[in-house]
């Protein structure tokens, strides 16, 4: 709590109402603060202002002196909401992935797209068989029957 913040330093953006996945604020905290800059202790002092509503009182609670560092205290971040952790994500989860009533194939791809960024997948196969399940019935679906696209990269151009 010694630790002196810069008034030059703009504090992060981040907000945690207890509702978000922990790992996810974490990061985004994390993220910001190698942009900003700061000590370990000003990591610390700086996290609480992202917690909001008993969030804050969660922190507040800490025992005087408890936490050391600021990987202590993600860790107990984490344990107190690994309730609200996020499953980890599954390649099959793209078969999930349809193409909404009028939403545009360019809409389709780009969030397609993005959900394999997320998913981190490398198999190709398993990309094409997934788009082409989640697109609506209608020519571009047809074409891809017809050439057999073989990557998702294919499908793009």
């Amino acid at each position: 709590m010694d630790a002196v913040i810069p008034v030059t330093l703009v504090g992060p953006k981040a907000t945690f109402t207890g509702m978000e996945d922990p790992e996810a604020h974490l990061t985004t905290f994390h993220t910001q603060m190698i942009l900003i800059g700061g000590s370990d202790a000003v990591r610390c002092k700086l996290f609480m202002s992202t917690l909001v509503g008993t969030m804050m009182d969660w922190f507040i609670s800490l025992p005087d002196g408890h936490v050391t560092s600021f990987a202590q205290l993600s860790k107990l971040f984490r344990e107190q909401y690994i309730a609200n952790h996020a499953p980890p994500p599954n390649s099959y989860d793209l078969f999930d992935v349809r193409q909404y009533q009028g939403e545009s194939m360019k809409e389709f791809v780009n969030r397609f797209g993005a959900q394999v960024v997320k998913l981190n997948t490398k198999d190709e196969m398993m990309m094409v068989h997934a788009f082409r399940k989640g697109i609506c019935p209608g020519p571009f679906s047809e074409s891809l029957i017809r050439s057999r696209p073989k990557t998702f990269s294919e499908i793009r151009r």
